[in-house]
């Protein structure tokens, strides 16, 4: 969203900008980077080492750095890429369009062009995170919890429905944390409101919740709202009690149990996404089959999974010798992966001659590719109608849909 944003300042100042690293457009590039876990650092650099080339072939005249990867490393980035013109952190990204020559429009920071597919956007509504897990460098990042005014989100909106954008992705660092800094109690719930209330929107979906504390208001929210989708994406990390402490997580596994049927509860039909970690500092064999176990018994409809890495200045780092070989990180987090797949083939082929709404988002060979309810965009299965059957569709809009056959993942569907 700090790409959108910076991407809509330097329009207004006259500037001809492409947001596609495939099909380099002029003689400036900016690299909006991660500096979260490994993989993401390592993208990150690679990307910017291919602009560096482009600059010394002669086909790039200047070329800036921002993100969390440049916030994070500033100094040894300097050093080691001097190619770069210049490095700007995750929250002195403006400075760009200074070093341009152009001016800053204040009056426009909520303004953004839209660069995912139009009927959908992401919603940021805070930055940064109080909760300090153990392995996490989000905090060093990104600092401590800064919610976004009610009424600032709500003025966004209303521009990104005014640009077509019908489906939001509601993302924060942590986002049941939301509105404690600003009115002095949690108010997620009564924000999730009033972007319902906003004409225009149909779809909105909540990622990044945190198990402890969780605001049990906001489900009766999800439940009652149709604008609401059934989807929460809570990351748990892990089941066993030692792990869970030593993560600094704050919960214990009964605990998490009594959330996930209180939830399951509250709103019937809800789809349940979450992220576990293997291999951190103290996860024994026995501590990852109680992992194993809980998401056999508990069948998360999407999951996914990574290995722990050692992430500099953080607590793990500091404390826990990095001692689980990486063979076997490797082959626990397959064996996770394998076992969620039959999870999802179950889910997905209970879903079989049920109706429902699917938006559209492309067309891929011989068929249209959309989401239901359940389905967040490029992270989740997606719903496949042939376009032989139904040549007229339109994306973006949404179509009622018969599930007519499943894979352990993407669902078949006629359009009714």
């Amino acid at each position: 969203m700090d790409s959108e944003r910076l991407i809509r300042q330097l329009e207004v100042e006259g500037f001809k900008v492409q947001h596609d690293p495939e099909v380099p457009l002029g003689d400036i590039a900016v690299i909006n980077t991660c500096g979260f876990i490994g993989d993401a650092k390592e993208e990150s650099i690679n990307v910017i080492l291919e602009q560096i080339e482009r600059k010394k072939e002669g086909k790039l005249r200047r070329l800036y750095v921002m993100g969390c990867l440049s916030q994070r490393y500033l100094e040894e980035l300097k050093g080691e890429l001097p190619e770069v013109d210049r490095f700007y952190g995750k929250f002195d990204w403006d400075g760009i369009i200074c070093d341009l020559g152009a001016d800053m429009h204040n009056d426009m920071m909520c303004e953004r062009r839209v660069t995912t597919p139009s009927h959908y956007a992401y919603l940021k509504i805070s930055e940064g995170c109080n909760r300090h897990c153990a392995y996490c460098a989000i905090p060093i990042i990104t600092g401590r919890h800064i919610s976004r005014p009610m009424e600032e989100i709500v003025e966004e909106v209303r521009g990104l429905v005014r640009q077509g954008v019908k489906e939001l992705q509601v993302i924060a660092q942590e986002l049941t944390y939301y509105g404690l800094d600003l009115y002095g109690e949690r108010r997620i719930a009564q924000l999730v409101e009033a972007v319902a209330a906003v004409e225009g929107v149909e779809w909105i979906r909540l990622h990044y919740a945190y198990p402890t504390d969780f605001p049990m208001e906001l489900l009766d929210v999800m439940r009652t709202n149709p604008k609401v989708c059934r989807y929460l994406d809570i990351a748990l990390q892990h089941i066993s009690d030692p792990v869970l402490d030593k993560m600094h997580r704050h919960i214990t596994a009964e605990q998490t149990r009594r959330l996930i049927r209180d939830i399951r509860a509250a709103v019937p039909g809800i789809h349940l996404r979450t992220t576990m970690m293997v291999g951190h500092p103290g996860e024994t064999e026995e501590a990852f089959g109680e992992l194993l176990d809980f998401v056999r018994e508990t069948r998360f409809e999407r999951l996914g999974a990574f290995a722990y890495s050692e992430e500099e200045g953080t607590w793990s780092a500091g404390h826990y010798a990095d001692d689980i070989p990486e063979e076997t990180k490797q082959a626990r987090l397959s064996k996770l992966m394998r076992v969620q797949q039959r999870i999802s083939s179950e889910v997905q082929g209970e879903k079989v001659g049920q109706r429902m709404r699917v938006i559209i988002d492309r067309r891929e060979g011989d068929y249209w590719v959309g989401r239901t309810e359940f389905d967040s965009p490029e992270v989740d299965p997606e719903v496949l109608i042939a376009v032989k059957d139904s040549p007229d569709v339109e994306v973006g809009r949404f179509y009622d849909v018969t599930v007519t056959s499943a894979d352990d993942f993407d669902l078949y569907s006629t359009i009714l």
